[in-house]
């Protein structure tokens, strides 16, 4: 057996968005209760391919699969299936599993069994945990349930272990927890505290104990030694390599640079943030508590300080895979005005950041390219959607006023989307308003899941305002979204616009009223 080092926190890329691990349960769900084999894994990975959550490199090299993959309302045949599976070998070996698919499949689900969700291994049953079916059933509502869904996150990475049974990590810690509790000691150092800074992150990734005490003197060390303004990747490179007692050449190959530098500070930042009691501050530089969840972070602080290590995998996923009932009911704090600031920040966007900037933005959320800026990239992508086109909006049409509707932290960028029974963001013009409506789906399912609740929100606002119009923005609409938008003025003289992000960006430049845009169309 290989003798267990320390090695730097690791959240595998795979599954950055919550609702993609939902998706890849989906995908298992069939197969509850059967023994895990190589024919089993092989049904897997058609229903994964099929339903495009993964997408082989071969996709791309032939034009009818491509456009397949490309539109959501075609799905691959069996046949097509078969030739992308058979020109798709995966050079990939994890233990346990043969290499290839077999591999591949434990790289799809290994996260998800870390966070209790689901229990797998060869030729053993395939069990999905009650936080697995509420995290899908999450998913499944319409619209779907952000709030609970950030709670069964919560529910889970206060349990995750960095040394759990399914990691060969000789650290030992609750990352949330811990970084929940050196927060605190640095808000009871200094009442002014913005929490901690981006790079101290690599410090948590490669922390070896639970000693949150000790981790916040090295952090309070080497601000005083340097100070943010001085701070490089180099500096903190070396400071984890020292925390994991690597010192020799030999040591600096096994943990790269980029390994507690890069990617995974913002892998960490978005797996906190996907439990809703993470805020951040000075555009991005600082990660804190978000306040509007502060008696959750009591809870959680008062609850989990102390824990049980396992070795077993039945006992930890039975563990994890159990839902704590007091964060599925503690609420969020209500008595702030979250309106105010959500407007607060929105103006601060909209003045920080160029049109253009913006624009390129919307490109890269609708056309799931990466961004660089160091806010944007950790929101998930639905929610960042509806925070560009809000800043879009106000840095457009000056005299509208913009008030979306998404979940947002202390500090006033999005945790999640609108919640259901509200309209995306509503803008309002003198005696006119416009409800916007965003989403980044682009097949027929834009008509049930987007076309009739804009309905409902339109003839319910309609009551209160006669002067009321919706907007539909996607990446792409589809042609029945055309068709229902004529069906619906004539049926029920309900008055929707729907452009492609294209033609919305083209609209805004060309138009220094909405409402004016509005009507020339």
């Amino acid at each position: 057996m290989a003798k267990e080092k320390y090695k730097p926190l690791s959240f595998s890329t795979t599954m950055r968005n919550p609702n993609r691990i939902a998706d890849f349960l989906k995908c298992l769900i069939p197969f509850e209760g059967m023994l895990l084999t190589k024919d089993v894994i092989g049904n897997v990975v058609r229903k994964v391919i099929r339903e495009k959550i993964y997408r082989p490199n071969y996709i791309g090299k032939k034009l009818e699969l491509s456009d397949i993959y490309q539109s959501e309302d075609e799905y691959f045949s069996e046949d097509q299936l078969e030739d992308i599976i058979s020109h798709s070998p995966q050079k990939h070996k994890e233990s346990g599993f043969d290499a290839g698919w077999p591999s591949r499949f434990d790289t799809w689900y290994k996260l998800p069994m870390e966070f209790g969700f689901v229990k797998y291994a060869m030729d053993s049953k395939i069990e999905i945990s009650a936080t697995g079916h509420m995290l899908v059933d999450a998913v499944n509502e319409t619209p779907i349930n952000e709030q609970k869904i950030q709670n069964i996150f919560l529910n889970s990475l206060v349990k995750y272990q960095t040394h759990n049974p399914y990691r060969k990590n000789k650290s030992d810690n609750v990352p949330l927890v811990l970084l929940l509790q050196v927060l605190q000691m640095l808000h009871d150092n200094d009442s002014d505290s913005t929490g901690v800074f981006r790079q101290e992150l690599g410090f948590f990734i490669c922390w070896t104990n639970n000693d949150a005490k000790a981790l916040y003197d090295t952090i309070m060390m080497f601000r005083e030694k340097y100070s943010f303004r001085h701070y490089t990747d180099e500096l903190v490179y070396d400071e984890c390599l020292r925390i994991m007692h690597y010192t020799s050449v030999k040591d600096k190959n096994y943990i790269k640079k980029e390994k507690v530098t890069g990617e995974a500070i913002d892998e960490y930042i978005r797996k906190m943030r996907s439990t809703g009691l993470i805020s951040l501050r000075g555009n991005g530089r600082f990660i804190d508590f978000n306040k509007l969840e502060i008696k959750k972070i009591e809870y959680v602080l008062n609850e989990y300080a102390t824990y049980t290590l396992f070795s077993n995998k039945t006992a930890y996923f039975e563990y994890m895979g159990n839902i704590d009932p007091t964060i599925m009911e503690i609420q969020t704090d209500e008595s702030v005005d979250l309106d105010y600031i959500r407007q607060k920040t929105l103006l601060e966007y909209a003045k920080k950041y160029d049109k253009q900037s913006i624009f390129i933005e919307l490109r890269n959320v609708c056309y799931k390219k990466e961004s660089k800026d160091p806010v944007f990239r950790v929101i998930s992508e639905p929610a960042r959607f509806e925070f560009l086109t809000s800043i879009s909006l106000l840095q457009n049409f000056k005299e509208i006023k913009v008030l979306p509707n998404y979940a947002i932290d202390d500090g006033g960028p999005p945790t999640c989307t609108a919640s259901g029974g509200k309209a995306d963001i509503v803008c309002t013009d003198g005696n006119s308003q416009e409800l916007v409506e965003v989403t980044l789906m682009c097949g027929r399912q834009q008509v049930n899941n987007e076309m009739l609740p804009i309905s409902r929100h339109l003839s319910e606002a309609k009551k209160d305002n006669e002067n009321t119009i919706a907007i539909f923005v996607a990446p792409r609409i589809h042609e029945d979204v055309r068709r229902y938008i004529g069906f619906i003025k004539f049926t029920e003289e309900l008055e929707i616009k729907a452009f492609d992000i294209n033609e919305f960006m083209d609209e805004l430049n060309n138009y220094a009223s909405f409402r004016n845009m509005i009507s020339d169309l």
